[in-house]
């Protein structure tokens, strides 16, 4: 039988931002929605992709000599062609600087298993493992698979997710998920879908069915605060009315702006969604955000000051 394996952009170890305690945060790669404020772009498609970091290269050609095509030099600039590229750690071992890398790799679950097993001391005292993205659920099997083995281990786990996943792989995968963090971003669905890709309808299907379930107080409603697109007076209204009539004591956090994202577009092949970059929201107007949440019938409002 074929072993499970799971395509992963990232390992980060030692987080204090995807939960409870100390945590490894496993970022898997695909991505069903194509948000234009993407804070990870680089996990959206679901195949490895070579990466070229300009600033890390000297230009010593190596890359050119056993890319076998896949690194060409054209007009001056070292250009990568993504049909040629194949499968494998080859260019990153052969640049000596760094500046060519595969921006994901596969790994068995026993891989990733004994990876979150070092950290088990940690673990121990409130942590746990945290599934990011892109989005955990678009590699259905391995991240069933992979929760129920964290499970079998005793770790405490949690799930970042969009809830872009049909409701029957949803109930199955619940079970094995300590806590939820789901993202709640465009309330009406003309402008869900423009900025999203996505209609939002099967989304508020598994966010209603599971704040309406008895696992609904290990759920974490998140709502990013990007400019124009999410941090309206009216957006954020409508999501809370819409939380307040399903479940008004759940838990619901407020998600500042990250600038930073900004220069992961360098990378992809798509654009961002602002040609100037806006700057973080400040205390002041996060307490506006939180009161407008409050007053419309959230009772449980977070966000980190």
């Amino acid at each position: 039988m074929r072993a499970i394996k799971g395509r992963i952009f990232d390992i980060r170890q030692f987080s204090v931002h995807d939960g409870e305690g100390i945590r490894t945060t496993i970022f898997l790669k695909g991505c069903p929605l194509r948000c234009v404020w993407c804070q990870n772009p680089e996990g959206i498609a679901c195949d490895g992709r070579l990466v070229y970091f300009v600033d890390k290269c000297i230009h010593c050609g190596m890359c050119l000599m056993v890319s076998q095509g896949a690194v060409k030099e054209i007009a001056g600039k070292i250009t990568i062609i993504p049909e040629a590229v194949t499968e494998g750690e080859e260019y990153e071992r052969e640049c000596p600087t760094g500046a060519l890398r595969m921006d994901s790799r596969e790994y068995t679950l026993t891989e990733v298993l004994e990876m979150a097993l070092r950290d088990l001391p940690f673990f121990l005292h409130g942590g746990g493992v945290t599934l990011s993205g892109g989005e955990p659920f678009f590699q259905q099997d391995f991240t069933l698979a992979l929760l129920k083995k964290l499970k079998d281990k005793g770790i405490h786990t949690a799930v970042e997710s969009s809830l872009c996943t049909d409701l029957d792989y949803f109930k199955k995968v619940l079970p094995y998920i300590d806590r939820l963090f789901a993202d709640f971003k465009v309330f009406l669905p003309e402008e869900h879908k423009r900025y999203t890709g996505i209609d939002p309808m099967i989304i508020r299907e598994n966010l209603r069915y599971v704040l309406q379930s008895g696992y609904r107080d290990n759920v974490v409603v998140r709502t990013p605060l990007i400019p124009e697109y999410i941090a309206t007076k009216e957006n954020l209204i409508a999501i809370a009315q819409w939380l307040a009539e399903v479940y008004p004591q759940v838990q619901y956090e407020l998600l500042n702006y990250n600038p930073l994202a900004k220069a992961k577009y360098a990378h992809v092949d798509f654009p961002y969604g602002f040609l100037e970059n806006p700057p973080m929201y400040t205390k002041e107007e996060l307490l506006v955000f939180r009161n407008l949440v409050f007053k419309a019938g959230v009772v449980n409002v977070f966000v980190e000051i």
